[in-house]
Protein backbone atom coordinates (compact mmCIF):
# COMPACT_ATOMS: atom_id res chain seq x y z
CA UNK A 1 0.00 0.00 0.00
CA UNK A 2 1.30 3.21 -0.90
CA UNK A 3 0.79 6.74 0.93
CA UNK A 4 0.93 10.33 0.42
CA UNK A 5 2.80 11.37 3.21
CA UNK A 6 3.72 14.70 4.48
CA UNK A 7 5.98 16.08 7.02
CA UNK A 8 5.08 18.71 8.50
CA UNK A 9 7.68 20.67 10.27
CA UNK A 10 10.84 18.24 9.59
CA UNK A 11 13.81 20.84 10.66
CA UNK A 12 13.18 20.42 14.10
CA UNK A 13 14.83 16.81 13.69
CA UNK A 14 16.49 17.53 10.33
CA UNK A 15 18.05 20.52 9.68
CA UNK A 16 20.09 19.44 6.97
CA UNK A 17 22.82 16.50 8.27
CA UNK A 18 20.36 13.43 8.23
CA UNK A 19 18.07 12.42 4.72
CA UNK A 20 13.88 11.60 4.47
CA UNK A 21 14.58 9.48 1.45
CA UNK A 22 13.56 6.51 3.26
CA UNK A 23 9.91 8.00 2.86
CA UNK A 24 9.95 7.02 -0.67
CA UNK A 25 9.52 3.10 -0.13
CA UNK A 26 6.28 4.00 1.62
CA UNK A 27 4.63 6.11 -1.15
CA UNK A 28 4.77 9.83 -1.92
CA UNK A 29 6.05 12.25 0.45
CA UNK A 30 6.99 16.33 0.94
CA UNK A 31 8.99 17.51 3.68
CA UNK A 32 8.26 21.31 4.94
CA UNK A 33 10.58 22.74 7.36
CA UNK A 34 7.44 23.99 9.67
CA UNK A 35 4.28 25.02 8.77
CA UNK A 36 1.37 27.26 10.43
CA UNK A 37 -1.84 25.90 11.58
CA UNK A 38 -3.33 27.41 8.23
CA UNK A 39 -0.25 25.48 6.15
CA UNK A 40 -0.76 22.73 7.86
CA UNK A 41 -4.48 22.52 6.88
CA UNK A 42 -3.88 23.02 3.36
CA UNK A 43 -0.50 21.15 3.00
CA UNK A 44 -2.25 18.04 5.16
CA UNK A 45 -5.92 17.80 2.92
CA UNK A 46 -4.82 15.14 0.76
CA UNK A 47 -1.99 13.45 3.54
CA UNK A 48 -3.10 9.70 4.20
CA UNK A 49 0.10 10.08 6.99
CA UNK A 50 1.77 12.82 8.36
CA UNK A 51 4.97 12.89 10.77
CA UNK A 52 4.97 16.04 13.26
CA UNK A 53 7.57 17.18 15.81
CA UNK A 54 5.53 20.21 17.37
CA UNK A 55 2.31 21.01 14.98
CA UNK A 56 -0.44 20.89 16.97
CA UNK A 57 -3.26 17.96 15.07
CA UNK A 58 -6.49 18.38 17.55
CA UNK A 59 -9.51 17.58 17.33
CA UNK A 60 -10.67 20.58 14.66
CA UNK A 61 -7.80 19.53 12.51
CA UNK A 62 -8.15 16.22 12.51
CA UNK A 63 -11.63 16.50 11.25
CA UNK A 64 -10.75 18.70 8.92
CA UNK A 65 -8.84 15.75 7.51
CA UNK A 66 -10.62 13.02 6.10
CA UNK A 67 -7.98 10.86 4.47
CA UNK A 68 -6.06 11.11 7.26
CA UNK A 69 -5.41 7.62 8.60
CA UNK A 70 -1.73 7.64 10.79
CA UNK A 71 -0.16 9.92 12.63
CA UNK A 72 3.53 9.62 13.67
CA UNK A 73 5.34 11.75 16.33
CA UNK A 74 8.68 12.40 15.97
CA UNK A 75 9.24 12.61 20.16
CA UNK A 76 8.35 10.47 23.12
CA UNK A 77 5.70 13.15 24.10
CA UNK A 78 2.59 13.41 22.26
CA UNK A 79 0.37 15.88 23.88
CA UNK A 80 0.43 17.96 20.57
CA UNK A 81 -2.40 15.05 19.39
CA UNK A 82 -6.05 14.57 20.61
CA UNK A 83 -5.18 11.25 20.44
CA UNK A 84 -9.00 10.71 21.98
CA UNK A 85 -10.00 12.21 18.45
CA UNK A 86 -7.97 9.97 16.42
CA UNK A 87 -9.09 7.13 17.76
CA UNK A 88 -12.70 7.89 17.28
CA UNK A 89 -11.68 8.21 13.76
CA UNK A 90 -9.62 4.97 13.37
CA UNK A 91 -6.74 6.71 12.78
CA UNK A 92 -3.17 5.36 14.40
CA UNK A 93 -1.18 7.46 16.60
CA UNK A 94 2.43 6.54 17.50
CA UNK A 95 5.69 7.85 19.31
CA UNK A 96 9.04 6.95 19.58
CA UNK A 97 9.78 6.14 23.37
CA UNK A 98 13.56 5.66 23.35
CA UNK A 99 16.06 7.12 21.18
CA UNK A 100 17.35 9.83 23.44
CA UNK A 101 18.17 7.84 26.45
CA UNK A 102 21.88 8.23 26.22
CA UNK A 103 22.38 11.61 25.09
CA UNK A 104 20.21 13.05 27.56
CA UNK A 105 21.69 11.62 30.40
CA UNK A 106 24.71 12.94 29.18
CA UNK A 107 23.57 16.37 29.23
CA UNK A 108 22.81 15.77 32.88
CA UNK A 109 26.49 15.57 33.01
CA UNK A 110 27.51 18.32 31.23
CA UNK A 111 25.24 20.44 32.84
CA UNK A 112 26.42 19.06 36.39
CA UNK A 113 30.09 19.55 35.06
CA UNK A 114 29.07 23.29 34.19
CA UNK A 115 27.49 23.90 37.36
CA UNK A 116 30.68 22.63 39.75
CA UNK A 117 33.74 23.21 37.36
CA UNK A 118 32.66 26.46 35.14
CA UNK A 119 34.36 25.31 32.29
CA UNK A 120 32.71 27.49 29.95
CA UNK A 121 33.06 31.08 32.27
CA UNK A 122 37.04 30.42 32.72
CA UNK A 123 37.45 29.16 29.45
CA UNK A 124 35.96 32.54 27.93
CA UNK A 125 37.75 34.58 30.56
CA UNK A 126 41.06 32.94 29.05
CA UNK A 127 40.34 34.01 25.66
CA UNK A 128 39.60 37.64 26.82
CA UNK A 129 43.30 37.34 27.83
CA UNK A 130 42.84 37.31 31.58
CA UNK A 131 45.52 34.17 32.12
CA UNK A 132 47.88 36.03 30.22
CA UNK A 133 47.94 38.74 32.53
CA UNK A 134 47.38 36.75 35.50
CA UNK A 135 50.24 37.04 38.80
CA UNK A 136 49.71 33.35 39.33
CA UNK A 137 50.02 29.82 36.69
CA UNK A 138 46.24 29.72 37.82
CA UNK A 139 42.56 31.27 39.04
CA UNK A 140 39.33 30.14 39.83
CA UNK A 141 36.58 32.54 40.62
CA UNK A 142 34.34 29.78 42.02
CA UNK A 143 34.21 27.18 44.25
CA UNK A 144 35.12 24.18 42.67
CA UNK A 145 33.47 21.09 43.38
CA UNK A 146 34.41 17.36 43.28
CA UNK A 147 31.73 14.92 42.42
CA UNK A 148 32.69 12.04 43.66
CA UNK A 149 30.70 10.94 47.49
CA UNK A 150 28.39 13.29 46.54
CA UNK A 151 24.34 12.44 46.88
CA UNK A 152 22.73 12.48 43.29
CA UNK A 153 18.79 12.49 43.92
CA UNK A 154 16.53 10.79 41.18
CA UNK A 155 13.26 12.35 40.52
CA UNK A 156 11.88 9.94 37.81
CA UNK A 157 13.97 6.31 37.55
CA UNK A 158 12.64 5.15 34.04
CA UNK A 159 14.99 4.47 31.52
CA UNK A 160 17.14 7.68 31.33
CA UNK A 161 16.57 8.37 35.29
CA UNK A 162 19.03 4.61 35.18
CA UNK A 163 21.28 5.64 32.44
CA UNK A 164 21.95 9.12 34.77
CA UNK A 165 22.60 6.67 37.91
CA UNK A 166 24.83 4.87 35.84
CA UNK A 167 27.18 7.60 34.97
CA UNK A 168 26.81 9.06 38.59
CA UNK A 169 27.96 5.90 39.65
CA UNK A 170 31.13 5.93 37.34
CA UNK A 171 31.51 9.26 38.94
CA UNK A 172 31.80 7.92 42.72
CA UNK A 173 28.51 9.74 43.70
CA UNK A 174 26.02 7.88 45.72
CA UNK A 175 22.50 7.37 43.69
CA UNK A 176 18.80 7.58 45.49
CA UNK A 177 15.39 8.33 43.48
CA UNK A 178 12.28 8.42 43.80
CA UNK A 179 9.54 7.48 40.97
CA UNK A 180 5.89 7.07 41.40
CA UNK A 181 6.02 4.14 40.23
CA UNK A 182 7.67 0.71 41.50
CA UNK A 183 11.17 0.69 40.31
CA UNK A 184 13.70 -2.09 40.01
CA UNK A 185 17.86 -0.21 40.06
CA UNK A 186 20.99 -2.03 41.50
CA UNK A 187 22.29 1.63 41.71
CA UNK A 188 19.02 3.64 43.05
CA UNK A 189 18.30 2.87 46.30
CA UNK A 190 14.18 3.79 46.83
CA UNK A 191 12.67 6.82 48.92
CA UNK A 192 9.89 9.13 49.12
CA UNK A 193 10.15 12.46 47.45
CA UNK A 194 10.23 14.37 50.48
CA UNK A 195 13.13 12.46 51.78
CA UNK A 196 15.09 12.86 48.69
CA UNK A 197 15.12 16.44 48.11
CA UNK A 198 16.15 17.08 51.87
CA UNK A 199 18.85 14.79 51.12
CA UNK A 200 20.16 16.10 48.22
CA UNK A 201 23.49 17.31 47.22
CA UNK A 202 21.87 16.70 43.38
CA UNK A 203 18.49 16.61 42.15
CA UNK A 204 18.53 15.51 38.68
CA UNK A 205 14.63 15.65 37.31
CA UNK A 206 13.40 12.70 34.79
CA UNK A 207 9.84 12.36 35.41
CA UNK A 208 6.89 12.90 32.59
CA UNK A 209 4.50 15.68 32.76
CA UNK A 210 1.20 15.43 34.00
CA UNK A 211 -1.39 16.95 35.79
CA UNK A 212 0.25 15.66 39.29
CA UNK A 213 4.02 16.43 38.57
CA UNK A 214 2.83 19.70 36.95
CA UNK A 215 4.85 22.51 39.29
CA UNK A 216 6.74 19.24 41.13
CA UNK A 217 9.77 21.61 41.81
CA UNK A 218 7.83 24.79 43.81
CA UNK A 219 8.59 27.01 46.32
CA UNK A 220 8.20 24.49 49.18
CA UNK A 221 9.98 21.67 47.94
CA UNK A 222 12.36 23.87 46.99
CA UNK A 223 12.92 24.66 50.58
CA UNK A 224 13.57 21.42 51.75
CA UNK A 225 16.75 21.11 49.49
CA UNK A 226 19.55 22.23 51.20
CA UNK A 227 21.47 25.81 50.19
CA UNK A 228 24.19 23.77 48.82
CA UNK A 229 22.72 21.90 46.45
CA UNK A 230 21.99 22.07 42.47
CA UNK A 231 19.03 21.23 40.93
CA UNK A 232 19.15 20.11 37.00
CA UNK A 233 15.80 19.21 34.72
CA UNK A 234 16.39 18.23 31.26
CA UNK A 235 12.52 16.43 31.41
CA UNK A 236 10.04 18.94 30.79
CA UNK A 237 10.09 22.86 31.94
CA UNK A 238 6.36 22.46 33.51
CA UNK A 239 7.47 20.21 36.08
CA UNK A 240 9.68 23.71 37.59
CA UNK A 241 7.70 26.98 39.27
CA UNK A 242 10.07 28.95 37.59
CA UNK A 243 9.48 31.80 39.78
CA UNK A 244 9.75 30.02 42.84
CA UNK A 245 13.10 28.62 41.81
CA UNK A 246 14.39 31.84 40.27
CA UNK A 247 13.39 33.41 43.67
CA UNK A 248 15.20 30.50 45.49
CA UNK A 249 18.40 31.09 43.43
CA UNK A 250 18.73 34.93 43.80
CA UNK A 251 18.31 34.52 47.84
CA UNK A 252 20.98 31.88 47.68
CA UNK A 253 18.65 29.32 48.95
CA UNK A 254 20.00 26.82 46.23
CA UNK A 255 23.80 26.66 44.90
CA UNK A 256 22.84 26.57 41.81
CA UNK A 257 20.23 25.36 38.63
CA UNK A 258 20.74 23.79 35.09
CA UNK A 259 17.75 23.69 33.16
CA UNK A 260 17.97 22.47 29.46
CA UNK A 261 13.99 22.99 28.79
CA UNK A 262 11.42 26.10 30.22
CA UNK A 263 7.87 26.27 30.60
CA UNK A 264 7.17 28.46 27.15
CA UNK A 265 9.86 27.47 23.93
CA UNK A 266 11.28 29.50 23.03
CA UNK A 267 11.33 31.43 26.24
CA UNK A 268 9.90 35.02 26.62
CA UNK A 269 12.74 37.69 27.02
CA UNK A 270 11.12 37.81 31.01
CA UNK A 271 11.02 34.78 32.06
CA UNK A 272 12.72 34.68 35.44
CA UNK A 273 15.10 31.85 34.91
CA UNK A 274 17.49 33.88 32.04
CA UNK A 275 18.76 36.21 34.90
CA UNK A 276 18.25 34.54 37.74
CA UNK A 277 22.13 33.58 39.59
CA UNK A 278 24.06 30.55 39.26
CA UNK A 279 21.06 29.34 36.99
CA UNK A 280 22.69 27.71 33.31
CA UNK A 281 19.75 27.63 30.42
CA UNK A 282 20.56 25.73 27.18
CA UNK A 283 18.04 25.35 24.58
CA UNK A 284 16.46 22.16 24.42
CA UNK A 285 19.38 20.25 22.70
CA UNK A 286 19.68 17.25 25.44
CA UNK A 287 17.69 15.09 22.68
CA UNK A 288 20.02 16.85 19.55
CA UNK A 289 23.00 14.42 19.48
CA UNK A 290 23.11 13.26 15.46
CA UNK A 291 22.94 9.68 16.68
CA UNK A 292 19.85 10.34 18.70
CA UNK A 293 18.47 12.62 15.91
CA UNK A 294 19.32 9.27 13.98
CA UNK A 295 17.59 6.58 15.62
CA UNK A 296 14.46 9.02 15.89
CA UNK A 297 14.28 9.25 12.61
CA UNK A 298 15.00 5.41 11.87
CA UNK A 299 12.24 4.56 14.28
CA UNK A 300 9.84 6.98 12.63
CA UNK A 301 9.98 5.30 9.31
CA UNK A 302 10.03 1.96 11.42
CA UNK A 303 6.81 2.77 12.86
CA UNK A 304 5.59 4.36 9.27
CA UNK A 305 6.49 1.15 7.56
CA UNK A 306 5.15 -1.41 10.73
CA UNK A 307 2.01 0.13 10.08
CA UNK A 308 1.63 0.20 6.33
CA UNK A 309 2.35 -3.67 6.80
CA UNK A 310 -0.66 -4.20 9.41
CA UNK A 311 1.24 -4.66 12.83
CA UNK A 312 1.81 -0.97 14.04
CA UNK A 313 3.78 -0.29 16.72
CA UNK A 314 4.55 2.23 19.45
CA UNK A 315 0.70 3.36 19.23
CA UNK A 316 -0.54 5.96 21.96
CA UNK A 317 -3.73 5.82 20.39
CA UNK A 318 -6.53 3.32 21.40
CA UNK A 319 -10.25 2.91 20.72
CA UNK A 320 -12.29 3.57 23.71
Amino acid sequence: MEMHIIVTDGATLNPGDLTWEGLGAFGSYEVYPRSTPAETLERCRDAEAVITNKVVFDRAVIAALPKLKYIGVTATGYNIIDVAAAAERGIVVTNVPTYGTASVAQMVFALLLELTQHVGHHAATVREGRWSRCDNFCYWDFLLIELADLTLRIVGCGRIGQATARLADAFGMKVIGYDAFPFTSGLIAPVSLDELLARSDVVSLHCPLTPDTQGLINAARLARMKPSAFLINTSRGPLVNERDLADALNAGRLAGAAVDVLSTEPPKPDNPLLTAKNCVVTPHIAWATRSARQRLLQTSLDNLGAFIAGQPQNVVSRKP
